[in-house]
């Protein structure tokens, strides 16, 4: 599927209207200093691996903002290694390391397919998915 008015449509309401977006303490941000934009990550993770909650806060553009809400949403029920592989094929496709088909089983996230042609928006798009990342990687040390 390749619809730039659809995904405009999923990006603007997963900013305007965020469902995983909350305040948190404590948590460090992840910042874009090219832009000014940040982000907190959250998860609640089970003694089992998987994550129960994820949830997010921050400052920034639509795309940042709305990708943030989409990953939190993804993310929620996940053992923390399908959490990996999810992100780390996200973040593959916006660096043109992976084929833009792999994001169609990815829900909304599908519609930051158009974002990888656009080098000044990956940033944007990846923050969310970076901070998540780092969390996910320390907590499968663990």
């Amino acid at each position: 599927m390749n619809d730039p008015q659809l995904y405009e449509t999923i990006i603007r309401s997963h900013y305007k209207h965020p469902t995983k977006r909350k305040p948190l303490e404590g948590v460090p941000y992840v910042e874009n200093p090219s832009c000014g934009d940040k982000v907190r990550i959250a998860l609640s993770v089970t003694p089992e691996g998987l994550i129960q909650e994820a949830f997010f806060d921050g400052t920034g553009c639509s795309i940042s903002m709305s990708s943030a809400d989409i990953l939190a949403q993804l993310l929620e029920g996940k053992s923390l290694q399908e959490a990996h592989s999810l992100i780390t094929t996200f973040l593959g496709v916006l660096r043109g390391e992976a084929p833009l088909e792999s994001l169609e089983d990815m829900g909304d996230a599908v519609a930051f397919s158009g974002v990888a042609r656009l080098p000044v928006r990956v940033k944007c798009a990846a923050l969310a998915w970076r901070a998540a990342l780092e969390q996910v990687e320390q907590l499968e040390k663990q």
